[in-house]
């Protein structure tokens, strides 16, 4: 069974290489819509694949990450890079330009890996990212398999390449949340007491 969630942020960037010459060559933005597709063979305690009111915390905070930042790729010009650094408090550095595709594979590798490291405690079984659909615009988007993710041909993105501003990460609920999500490491669920959990 999938079940599906939706999130939304605005971002501003520059994709290198690509056909347009506004986009390649100047800074613009977009309202996109990520869809978080969610698999699983079993029900859990509350008979659900996964309850939607644990994605309002580390995942929601992941992805909020890139609402009013700049999304810069880290093989850009240096001097792009150093200032938008100095001259914007919210940005992300990524290790793939900020293309649609590619931020399908880095949203999906980033929840990925959050919910792999994450202890599940409702009886969840085996519960996992589907797959992601990045909404550029209202008429395009771009969408992720894990084999996307694994592929070396659309380029590695190892969450060690990847950095958050101090701004970003300042706002997050956990402050630890991007070093928990590194291998050998695992996150525990919030308590579901307090939560709205009598839907979808």
């Amino acid at each position: 069974m999938l079940i599906r969630k939706l999130f939304r942020f605005e971002n501003a960037h520059i994709v290198r290489g690509c056909s347009t010459r506004r986009c390649s060559h100047s800074i613009h933005g977009h309202s996109y819509k990520v869809e978080l597709l969610l698999h699983a063979d079993a029900l859990d305690q509350g008979q659900m694949v996964y309850d939607f009111g644990l994605l309002k915390g580390d995942v929601r905070d992941l992805i909020d990450a890139f609402d009013h930042s700049v999304a810069v790729w880290s093989n850009d010009e240096p001097d792009y890079v150093a200032s938008i650094r100095k001259h914007s408090e919210r940005w992300v550095l990524i290790p793939v330009s900020p293309s649609a595709e590619q931020f399908s594979r880095l949203i999906f590798r980033l929840v990925d890996a959050a919910l792999t490291n994450t202890e599940m405690r409702n009886g969840e079984s085996g519960v996992q990212l589907y797959s992601v659909i990045v909404h550029e615009t209202e008429t395009g988007y771009a969408q992720c398999f894990r084999e996307d993710v694994l592929n070396p041909r659309m380029g590695l993105i190892d969450i060690d390449l990847i950095e958050f501003s101090p701004a970003i990460t300042a706002q997050w609920t956990n402050p630890g949340l991007f070093e928990s999500m590194k291998p050998k490491t695992s996150m525990v669920q919030p308590e579901l007491e307090g939560l709205k959990t009598y839907g979808h």
